[in-house]
């Protein structure tokens, strides 16, 4: 966003539900809650990902990336979003807003190829059991992982580029709670036509390939669990997939209701509450259903908790 038009230009405000302040005030607690339980829950598996030696494979491998980035995306968005809603200034630098823009997009882009890499090491781990810890060994994992931030920052890269270098005119005005490419794309004086049309065609790729791949992924794993004869057997092997299908159904069919929609779909304060439950309630949610249907996050953190008390006993 070129500033030049504007030489008292300072920042960004931030309009979030200004036109509901009642909303703001109930909502300030309800964040500040839900945050401080997401930054909890995504911490926790982390530490327990590091520290426990039975959770040391590569699925937790993934699962404390998944949580380091919503604890990124979560910190980028909340903090901010919580002093407009208490305040009456609600303004943002150009830096920040620049920053708030690039990071949000990236984690997006790095969440979408970590779930579909995610959905391949249940894949291998189901229907190649004796071969999983050949295929998928650490070097792989690695390198899955690192291709999953170089292609979420190298599209931000991209598309911040793109939309920092768009006129303002004198615009300052954002109709959201935080700096988002679409919303940034109508403060500009220009035509905007190509990169809304560019900024479609990224998103059909972030989400239409990784979808898919995960869709082939759990096609392979269903003809696979329908071969096993014994019940528990098919139970067993649905539910090393089940909290991993949960999170990719919540976060692809919030991400589908964003970017994928026709612009006159929804109102602007449906858009705002889509994109609060991406940034704050998705990242909550995805500790809660790996720690409520997992034995062994469950079996990790127990453990913990006797060893912190023995440790208080002795």
């Amino acid at each position: 966003m070129e500033r030049a038009n504007d030489s008292a230009f300072s920042g960004f405000i931030l309009l979030g539900f200004s036109n509901q302040p009642q909303l703001e005030t109930a909502l300030f607690a309800v964040i500040l809650i839900i945050y401080s339980l997401s930054c909890l829950g995504n911490g926790a598996i982390m530490l327990l990902s590091t520290m426990d030696p039975h959770l040391h494979s590569p699925m937790y491998f993934f699962l404390s990336n998944l949580s380091f980035m919503d604890l990124c995306l979560t910190t980028c968005t909340v903090p901010q979003t919580l002093a407009n809603f208490k305040g009456k200034d609600k303004t943002i630098t150009y830096g920040g807003c620049v920053a708030q823009l690039f990071i949000a997009l990236g984690l997006g882009g790095v969440e979408c190829v970590l779930l579909s890499v995610m959905a391949y090491d249940r894949y291998v781990a189901v229907c190649r059991p004796l071969h999983y810890m050949v295929i998928v060994h650490p070097q792989l994992c690695l390198q899955l992982v690192v291709t999953a931030w170089l292609t979420g920052f190298g599209n931000s890269v991209v598309q911040t580029a793109l939309t920092t270098t768009l006129p303002l005119c004198g615009k300052n005005q954002v109709d959201h709670f935080f700096c988002k490419v679409p919303v940034m794309l109508k403060l500009a004086c220009t035509n905007t036509s190509v990169n809304e049309a560019e900024l479609f065609a990224v998103s059909v790729f972030f989400l239409v390939v990784p979808l898919s791949l995960i869709l082939v992924s759990y096609g392979h794993i269903t003809r696979a669990v329908l071969k096993i004869k014994s019940a528990q057997g098919r139970q067993k092997a649905f539910g090393t997939c089940g909290s991993h299908l949960m999170v990719v159904i919540i976060f692809f069919g919030t991400l589908i209701s964003m970017y994928l929609q026709p612009p006159s779909s929804y109102s602007q304060d449906v858009n705002k509450s889509i994109a609060l439950f991406y940034t704050l309630v998705t990242p909550l949610l995805n500790p809660l259903i790996y720690t409520l249907r997992n034995k062994e996050v469950k079996g990790a953190l127990r453990r913990q908790m006797r060893r912190i008390l023995d440790l208080r006993q002795s």
